[in-house]
């Protein structure tokens, strides 16, 4: 029976570092969002400010640049979608996993 306690302990330290990383993922997101769109903003408005025949060389990219930052936006956007169905879920599961070593731990055989 300690074996089973054990092992739910390890399931329910398992899953609490499961959703602290949902957590810290999706405050990765929403900082990715936000640089990605700083990023994006400084570089009009940076290209507003230099002599447009001497940007020649490089105003090429620039579309190329707003479309990839545009994809990068999207995918952030669609993951931060579902993480808060992801952390609710492996909220509840972390949940479930404390019952589970609460009442093996608290069983005929167990060690409280």
């Amino acid at each position: 029976m300690r074996a089973d306690v054990e092992a739910a302990y390890f399931a329910l330290l398992r899953a609490r570092e499961d959703a602290d990383d949902l957590r810290r993922y999706a405050e990765h997101l929403t900082d990715e969002a936000r640089r990605l769109r700083r990023f994006a903003s400084e570089t009009r408005a940076a290209a507003d400010d230099a002599p447009r025949r001497l940007r020649r060389r490089i105003s090429h990219t620039d579309d190329p640049l707003y479309r990839a930052i545009a994809a990068r936006l999207e995918a952030v956007g669609d993951e931060l979608s579902r993480l808060d169905q992801r952390i609710e879920d492996a909220d509840a599961y972390v949940g479930a996993c404390e019952a589970e070593h609460e009442r093996l731990r608290s069983g005929p055989d167990g060690d409280a």
